[in-house]
């Protein structure tokens, strides 16, 4: 089978094309051909290692999420989940194999039914980024712990960079679960794209009268923000954030220090919670999983670019190029065609 590999942190360039033998999944696990491979963030950060030249593995095939259709079972599972479609959620988490290959063996806990309605596209887009956003949108203390329809009703969210893949989910997770929802952009492209995924209004951060623009929309202010960048938005989240509000804050771009005024959100009973989809509990972890399975079987978790999320398409032999259009800031959703060879 094809499969991509690296043997050392680096570029794009480190990731090369090789053959390998098909895996046979042991106890407890199932081996899924996989149809699409989904590229976030995430996975060149972990392909560059901060820079440290050292891996956790001799060699490692990239990439966290995909799709695909479970082809054999281990022992243990039950043999009807064979021909089963499925999306896949942190294969390459403290394993060597991630999903840009032909064939991948993972627990079948990670493999997730996928419905016949939903698209492998769609179920190779879930993952790390719908994960991330109910995490962010559940650990409010006044919101509920799962999503579904009528869940956020009373909550106001305010959605930073609607135009990214967690803040296209966290859009369309909060208003399939009947918020209100208001996005901030950084230009009329992206502001386009938040509104197509489902944003009541798009506001320009670096209007002068961004503030006043959400205390509009929201005069008692915004319940819960997901946040990709604390400490750039810092006094933006201050100022339109309600009493007991929360900033769920899932990454930090720009690496800007955040720097609090403590004594006005201790007034306030102001929440920070930081989120690192990898180590949510477990529970949660279950709890999210099963939300999101059933958004995307309503309809909810659509992508494309008419649903705010444009999609960029590579083969399995591109992966180098696949991944440094991430880290080259596409925007929309990077896919890998794994099944499909030039």
């Amino acid at each position: 089978m094809r499969a991509i590999v690296y043997s050392e942190a680096g570029g794009p360039d480190v990731l090369s094309l090789v053959e390998r033998r098909v895996p046979e999944p042991g106890p407890g696990e199932v081996r899924v051909a996989v149809k699409v491979s989904g590229v976030n963030p995430t996975d060149w950060k972990a392909r560059r290692s901060s820079g440290d030249s050292r891996l956790p593995f001799p060699e490692v095939v990239p990439n966290q999420d995909g799709a695909g259709t479970i082809d054999t079972v281990g022992e243990g599972v039950d043999p009807a989940r064979v021909g089963e479609r499925v999306w896949l959620w942190e294969a390459a988490w403290e394993r060597a194999n991630g999903t840009a290959q032909e064939y991948l063996v993972l627990p079948e806990r990670q493999a997730v039914r996928l419905p016949e309605a939903v698209s492998f596209d769609v179920g190779a887009s879930l993952g790390i980024p719908a994960l991330t956003a109910h995490r962010c949108l559940t650990v409010s203390e006044a919101g509920p712990r799962r999503l579904k329809p009528g869940a956020l009703a009373a909550q106001t969210v305010l959605v930073a960079g609607g135009a990214g893949a967690v803040g296209h989910a966290a859009i369309q997770l909060a208003r399939w679960a009947g918020a209100r929802v208001l996005s901030t952009i950084s230009s009329e492209e992206k502001a386009n794209l938040a509104r197509a995924a489902g944003a009541d209004l798009v506001v320009d951060y670096r209007s002068p009268n961004s503030v006043e623009q959400i205390r509009q929309f929201a005069p008692e202010g915004v319940d819960v923000v997901v946040e990709v960048a604390p400490g750039a938005n810092a006094a933006l989240d201050a100022a339109v954030l309600a009493a007991n509000g929360t900033v769920a804050a899932y990454a930090n771009e720009g690496g800007i220090k955040l720097e609090l005024a403590v004594g006005d959100l201790m007034h306030r009973n102001i929440r920070y919670q930081f989120v690192l989809v990898y180590t949510v509990p477990t529970v949660a972890k279950d709890e999210a999983i099963a939300d999101v399975s059933a958004a995307a079987a309503d309809g909810a978790l659509r992508i494309g670019e008419d649903a705010g999320l444009p999609l960029h398409r590579f083969l399995l032999e591109q992966t180098d190029d696949a991944h440094a259009a991430v880290e080259g800031g596409a925007v929309g959703k990077v896919l890998i065609d794994v099944a499909r060879s030039g």
